[in-house]
């Protein structure tokens, strides 16, 4: 099976440099792209003409959260909520623990077609649904698989909900784990004990994983670990050696100190940036200062759109953090360095967009990070091709009926709200 796109103009997403020419994709996993000069005799199964377009490396998201994915317009919580805490306590905890099996089903499908819409071809989620535990992570993955996104999943391992919650979400990880890539998922620091944290960095080590959290997300989390352990956020994951993978994935990092980001930066481990989320819950602004290049991009569940979360960090960072054109398209781009260091399935050179950019001025290698700040939309994602597969036609997910599944989505959405209400 291959696919044929002539009259590209071909942007590397390394370099920049624009290429016009042909590009042949073979399917499959990890695949490398052909460029070929002359078509006249090139066979292949498909073939897309992309004059006037543009065709580049597809996108990746560094932190999602499937589980929220049928929060959007649902009615205000029991109690208005006054704090970081009580967003958790009176939304997302009420949320998460309402889902089940169709409710998680409906969420992951539409978050991967919201994300293959938007130019993602791979995902990493944090996953949370305390009542439907084990086997929520096949759900998740079947449903990307069905859509065609590829997964780096992991399920929210916590004790808030007391310890036989925590050993079965032990239990999930370490059975997916056996036959899937993904990465060992703890809440925060302030809701996993010092028991289950040490049992979930032995799973990882003995998975040869990463352990994915939220990290000072909040002032909160600062506080409970020194009140009760008497050292800081960073200090006390470090200590269980969570930091010592480079699959390791730190969400947020806002408040923390300067050793802190010291013992990030000479750590192994990636933190990934929230900008919208934190702007929602109010905890804070990300700063850059002191972590290093290990930065990547994320939703937390906001939305699917990586070209927004990239414009959102640039624009707020303005005011908060250190960042120009260049670093927000590495941290854009960061997540790929990712993927390929830790040797993950799912990011080839055969993923790729096709953008239908229609700029009123010229783009070219030396102006491309000025259109990806102040232009390029996902709205311009015409075409996304995963795995060397088209899975994105003229805007249109092609492995799935979506309108059925919006249709399903809608009616769990109402099942979801009701639930949470009771």
């Amino acid at each position: 099976m291959s696919i044929l796109l002539k009259n590209t103009t071909y942007i590397d997403w390394k370099t920049l440099e624009f290429r016009n020419t042909n590009i042949l994709i073979e399917k499959g996993l990890n695949r490398e792209i052909q460029f070929v000069d002359n078509i006249e005799n090139q066979k292949a199964d498909q073939t897309i003409d992309c004059k006037g377009k543009l065709v580049t490396k597809s996108f990746a998201v560094g932190h999602h959260h499937v589980y929220s994915a049928l929060a959007r317009g649902m009615g205000a919580p029991k109690k208005n909520p006054e704090n970081f805490y009580e967003i958790l306590q009176y939304v997302w905890w009420t949320l998460d623990k309402a889902l089940d099996k169709d409710m998680i089903e409906a969420s992951a499908l539409t978050t991967a077609m919201a994300c293959a819409k938007a130019g993602s071809t791979f995902v990493i989620d944090h996953h949370a649904s305390p009542n439907f535990i084990e086997g929520s992570l096949d759900i998740i993955a079947n449903a990307f698989d069905q859509v065609g996104v590829n997964h780096l999943l992991c399920y929210e391992i916590t004790d808030r909900d007391g310890f036989e919650n925590a050993e079965q979400g032990l239990s999930e990880t370490e059975n997916y784990l056996k036959s899937n890539q993904g990465l060992v998922g703890l809440h925060a620091s302030f809701t996993v004990n010092d028991e289950i944290m040490r049992r979930s960095v032995n799973l990882m080590e003995k998975m040869s994983s990463g352990i994915h959290i939220h990290v000072a997300e909040d002032l909160y989390d600062q506080r409970h670990c020194h009140d009760n352990y008497n050292k800081r956020v960073i200090e006390r994951l470090n200590d269980f050696g969570v930091l010592n993978s480079s699959k390791t994935i730190l969400g947020h990092c806002l408040h923390i100190n300067e050793k802190e980001r010291e013992i990030i930066k000479k750590s192994k481990s990636f933190v990934v940036q929230n900008m919208e989320s934190n702007l929602n819950n109010k905890v804070g602004y990300f700063n850059s200062k002191g972590l290093g290049d290990k930065i990547i991009l994320g939703t937390d569940g906001m939305h699917s759109d990586m070209l927004q979360s990239a414009k959102a960090a640039f624009f707020v960072g303005q005011g908060f953090d250190t960042i120009g054109y260049d670093s927000a398209y590495e941290r854009f781009r960061k997540v790929h360095d990712y993927i390929a260091l830790n040797q993950f399935d799912g990011d080839g050179e055969n993923n790729l967009v096709i953008l239908d950019y229609d700029s009123p001025t010229e783009i070219n290698q030396d102006n491309f990070l000025g259109h990806f700040i102040f232009g390029i939309n996902s709205n311009h994602v015409n075409d996304v091709i995963s795995n060397g597969k088209l899975i994105v036609k003229d805007r249109k997910i092609q492995n799935v009926n979506e309108s059925e599944i919006l249709k399903f989505s809608k009616e769990q959405s109402v099942r979801l709200w009701e639930k949470m209400n009771e």
